[in-house]
């Protein structure tokens, strides 16, 4: 599948020399969802940003759908749809005449049936009459959604767009972007959710400094960097871990009931039976053994820390 987006080497620099980004390389490909991942001051608005066209770039290039962001801006920007992290609206105008001149905009013809159409899937169609003041700040937030859909865009940026709303508009919004992602609508999301881009994520993007230190697939990223832990519960409460357990890196559970054992789920040998048979000849009498599985919050936290290499 051909890459809708393509960025190389793309860097900025603000006035005052604070390097927002550092030579981002990123192919993204049609109809693909990503999940760029990355504490705040990562750079990940500065790259959405960029590519939008609110941003210039102070070196490397971008294109989307084969059109250059500079060279030919309308026609990059024409296949774009953002959500932004901000809320920009007109208090004073209907929600239906925002979302409709957002359509005009982008010089595409009027097409009411289809600004219907997204008004009911983001459950605005009731609040079509009102005026942006009127609305909770979560209702805004779908307004936002809804303008950045109304020129059918090609590519959908996402930008930390669940930040501060509630429960019903996140799922309603999922249930919107997976029927876009069904359609071929590229969609790229910046989250401090993870728990979010874990469960609809095609590749995870990691980014921190304004450096990419990954693009893996999901699946691939769990399996490579993920960990599991073994908890060995026991009957007594110890004060320090044995000494025969100390070579196998085992810690001692706050309350001294449980010893946590992590090892690599790919490893050829987990050490698992050598270790409880060291359990059973130190004396300990086990309770109970659970085992779980590093999710990609743990792993994201890993990265960027350089916990992981």
């Amino acid at each position: 599948m051909a890459a809708i987006l393509s960025i190389k080497d793309l860097q900025k620099t603000y006035e005052g020399g604070f390097q927002a980004l550092k030579g981002v390389n990123l192919d993204i490909e049609e109809g693909e969802f990503l999940a760029l991942l990355g504490p705040n001051g990562a750079g990940k608005t500065t790259l959405i940003s960029t590519i939008c066209g609110i941003t210039t770039p102070s070196s490397g290039s971008v294109t989307v759908g084969g059109h250059d962001i500079l060279e030919d801006f309308r026609a990059a920007r024409s296949l774009i749809g953002l959500v932004p992290q901000e809320i920009n609206l007109e208090p004073f105008e209907t929600v239906w005449n925002s979302v409709r001149f957002s359509r005009g905009l982008f010089g595409k013809p009027r097409n009411d049936a289809l600004i219907e159409e997204i008004l009911r899937k983001l459950s605005l169609w009731d609040k079509r009459k009102s005026q942006i003041k009127e609305l909770s700040g979560g209702m805004k937030r779908r307004v936002l959604i809804a303008k950045a859909l109304s020129h059918d865009p090609r590519i959908l940026f996402l930008d930390e767009p669940t930040a501060g709303v509630d429960v019903e508009l996140r799922k309603d919004m999922w249930d919107v972007v997976a029927e876009l992602k069904r359609d071929g609508v590229t969609i790229i999301l910046t989250t401090h959710y993870i728990e979010e881009a874990e469960a609809i994520a095609d590749r995870v993007g990691v980014i921190t400094s304004g450096e990419i230190l990954l693009v893996q697939e999901k699946e691939q990223l769990m399996r490579q960097l993920g960990q599991k832990q073994l908890e060995v519960q026991l009957v007594e409460t110890l004060s320090e871990v044995p000494d025969p357990l100390r070579t196998y890196g085992v810690s001692l559970r706050e309350d001294g009931r449980a010893l946590i054992y992590t090892y690599d789920t790919n490893a050829e040998r987990t050490g698992i039976t050598a270790l409880l048979n060291e359990v059973a000849a130190a004396g300990l009498t086990l309770a109970d053994v659970q085992t779980r599985q590093s999710s990609l919050e743990d792993i994201f936290v890993g990265l960027v820390s350089g916990d992981n290499t």
